[in-house]
């Protein structure tokens, strides 16, 4: 539990840093938290596989949830895209959960956040 609760710290903290204008902090954050929590929940249920799928939907759902007006589909498509293909890296470099969680939490903020931008 510890442990967990450390790695959400660490990626609460590295997408804050990393998104300096409002909007984008939202989504970013969002899409963090979301891509996080879907790949340890999924990863818990279906190994590599779950987690990209968890990391996908988690990813798009938490940016969606925290941004509002223009480029919301951005910010979801971007979450989903980046939660799922850093859970799948995260996973693979031999993280196991934990790897696969801030893995998708990372790419699910980055993507959040590009995806954001683009559909403005």
């Amino acid at each position: 539990m510890k442990k967990a609760l450390l790695t959400l710290s660490s990626i609460v903290f590295i997408a804050t840093g990393a998104f300096a204008e409002s909007s984008n902090l939202k989504s970013g954050v969002g899409g963090a938290l979301g891509g996080a929590g879907g790949a340890a929940l999924g990863n818990a249920v279906g190994g590599t596989t779950g987690a990209v799928v968890g990391g996908a939907v988690g990813g798009g759902a938490g940016a969606a949830v925290t941004t509002k007006g223009k480029g919301k589909t951005g910010a979801v498509v971007g979450g989903a895209v980046g939660g799922g293909a850093g859970a799948a890296i995260g996973k693979s470099a031999g993280g196991g959960t934990a790897g696969a969680a801030l893995g998708a939490g990372l790419g699910g903020g980055a993507g959040a956040a590009l995806g954001r931008q683009l559909s403005k």
